[in-house]
């Protein structure tokens, strides 16, 4: 990719959780209660240009939203680095999280609890803006009226509480307060699930208008195929914190390549006339506590082999602009198929 202006490297993220007091005590006599540490993210590295919408797909679970928040400098990563025009993002010391940027900035699912709800909306979008001298104080009010216009709602409304709002408006108040900084990256962890299917185009139709007027780039976070079909330019598809295939979306709905994006698509309920057999994907997602060896999917994919038990797949290429990582992609199957 020419010039990418976000550049995810090798970034790995892990929680760690302290046995408590009694976990402790049970540990002395069974041998537990050490520290639990949780795999969220393991080596992913992304590129993304200058407005672009990459989406980030998987089921609950997959690391997309701990993704984004890394993205957006709410974590930090524990391995590797995320940096916008070559900057890092965020930084983190003594175990407080410093933002570097406010060039980055991210609408979450749940536009209720984002908000204050001790706060008029008019007051909740100037904040930002006014805390880092982004607008002048005199032009604080009439920006922040002039952004509540430019997402659909009245000027007016700036001096109504959250409260007052619909999901949806309150979901356009959220994008409003994301703009009012100015930003050249939106992170969007949901942003559209918990509204109504109406409700959704509605935004989703008010983001492409945003994405042309202003050259938005964006992260677009979301289990649901067909509007990342309809939104993104590219799509990562990601499964117990790592990224299994990458490529662009028309080419990667057309004809997937990693077992866990066909599988992905052929759970997906469709209404139609023909005949057709809903398949759930079988089994259940390990824990990222104790990761399985070799591919993650491995227990669940009806292609393992034995090299899929062993060793982790890499991110290969598989055509222009595609990369998955699988072992079938990389040549090394049986005569039945299977990697080796």
């Amino acid at each position: 990719m020419t010039n990418p202006i976000l550049r995810i490297e090798n970034v790995s993220k892990r929680f760690t959780r302290m046995p408590g007091l009694a976990e402790r005590l049970v540990g002395r006599l069974t041998g537990g209660g050490k520290p639990v540490v949780v795999h969220a993210l393991t080596d992913v590295s992304l590129e993304v240009a200058q407005g672009e919408v990459l989406g980030i797909v998987g089921e609950s679970g997959c690391g997309k939203s701990t993704l984004g928040r890394v993205v957006a400098g709410i974590y930090a990563p524990s391995d590797g680095r995320v940096t916008l025009h070559g900057k890092p993002i965020a930084r983190e010391h003594s175990g407080n999280i410093d933002k570097l940027t406010t060039q980055v900035q991210m609408i979450h699912q749940d536009p209720f609890a984002s908000l204050n709800p001790r706060m008029k909306v008019g007051e909740t979008l100037a904040e930002g803006p006014r805390y880092h001298k982004i607008i002048p104080s005199r032009d604080v009010q009439a920006r922040m009226r002039a952004l509540l216009e430019k997402v659909g709602l009245e000027g007016a409304y700036a001096d109504r509480f959250p409260h007052q709002f619909s999901g949806g408006q309150r979901q356009r108040v959220a994008i409003a307060r994301a703009l009012a900084m100015e930003p050249e990256v939106l992170v969007l962890d949901e942003a559209v699930a918990s509204l109504d299917v109406s409700i959704q185009a509605q935004v989703l139709n008010l983001f492409m208008d945003l994405r042309r007027d202003l050259g938005l780039t964006a992260l677009f976070i979301s289990h649901d195929l067909s509007v990342v079909r309809h939104v993104c330019d590219r799509v990562a598809i990601m499964y117990l914190g790592r990224l299994v295939e990458l490529a662009p979306a028309d080419q990667l709905y057309a004809d997937p390549k990693h077992p866990y994006t066909s599988a992905l698509f052929a759970s997906v309920p469709t209404v139609g006339t023909g005949k057709r057999v809903f398949e759930a994907i079988k089994g259940e997602i390990p824990s990222p506590i104790n990761p399985p060896p070799g591919c993650a999917f491995h227990p669940r994919c009806p292609l393992a082999g034995p090299r899929c038990r062993m060793e982790v797949p890499r991110l290969t290429w598989a055509g222009v602009g595609r990369q998955v990582a699988c072992h079938l992609n990389d040549g090394g199957v049986d005569s039945k198929g299977a990697p080796a």
